[in-house]
């Protein structure tokens, strides 16, 4: 079988369209509908049945698009063991939210230069959907994403995860409307009427404050939407509502962190990569500093 036809398998399995494929892969429909047709033909079975316009993979097309995941991956690692023992060289695409941007990418991106001057680190700023769509395209080498302990990930299988850092979150307010309670569901619910700021790009807090919300009685109903931590500050500061922050970093003078100590809310952060992706030497160097910060 010709591995870049299984891709184009897989990718439509995710997909449902051959013009999806095709715009994801920089081709044509045609191209797509026949590398698929020729890889029926090397393993002499139908792969794909009409759906009204569109198509739909068979059970025989299903069962190989999930054997194309392993398949890839053992192509990637082989692709990267061919010199294991190299200088690691090369371009590694990243993506990663503001925050992980701040802390791990600046940094790393300075000691690449300085100790590693072969290997170079781009960055594109994306939350966590976005930047997992980028991996799966294969438009970026690795993203690092976020969750939270009441509102975890689903980690896709076909993805190696390395779990990072993770970090106290709590409830922004303004300094003067400072409550304390024994547990979160107190904390939250002392500002059942007040107006809720949620993240614009990633729906992980909301789904937080409903955990915590449903424990305190009540559901928190969001009204402002921002993706800067800083614009969630003003927000505060403007008496517009409340929202979540990190406890470790420092807010605006009128704007306090009221700690959401039971059940606690931490973020956790990890770096994502395809399967196999990783043994290509310039990615491991990265993980391997990543880890370390």
């Amino acid at each position: 079988m010709d591995t870049r036809r299984l891709r184009l398998l897989l990718e439509l399995s995710r997909l449902g369209s051959m013009r999806e494929v095709a715009e994801l892969l920089d081709t044509t429909t045609s191209t797509v509908s026949q590398q698929i047709a020729a890889l029926a033909r090397e393993v002499g079975a139908d792969l794909v049945e009409p759906d009204g316009r569109r198509v739909r993979l068979t059970p025989a097309g299903r069962r190989l698009a999930e054997h194309a995941i392993p398949i890839l991956a053992a192509v990637r690692a082989a692709r990267a063991d061919l010199d294991p023992a190299a200088e690691p060289a090369g371009t590694v695409r990243a993506a990663g939210f503001a925050t992980a941007i701040r802390r791990a990418f600046l940094p790393l991106a300075a000691g690449l230069a300085r100790d590693h001057p072969d290997v170079r680190l781009t960055i594109q700023e994306h939350e966590r959907e976005e930047a997992l769509d980028l991996l799966a395209a294969d438009r970026i080498d690795l993203a690092v994403v976020y969750d939270y302990t009441l509102a975890p990930i689903t980690q896709d299988p076909a993805l190696d995860w390395l779990p990072l850092w993770s970090t106290a979150w709590g409830l922004g307010v303004p300094a003067d409307q400072a409550v304390t309670a024994a547990d979160s569901p107190g904390v939250i619910g002392a500002f059942r009427d007040a107006t809720w700021i949620g993240n614009s790009r990633n729906g992980a807090d909301e789904e937080v404050l409903r955990s915590l919300g449903s424990m305190a009685g009540f559901r928190p109903m969001t009204t402002h939407l921002a993706d800067s931590l800083a614009l969630v500050e003003d927000l505060i500061l403007a008496g517009l509502g409340v929202g979540m922050l990190p406890a470790d970093r420092p807010t605006q003078p009128g704007v306090t962190v009221l700690p959401l100590p039971d059940p606690r809310v931490r973020l956790r952060a990890y770096a994502v990569t395809r399967r196999g992706q990783s043994r290509w030497p310039p990615l491991t160097l990265v993980l391997d500093l990543l880890a370390k910060s």
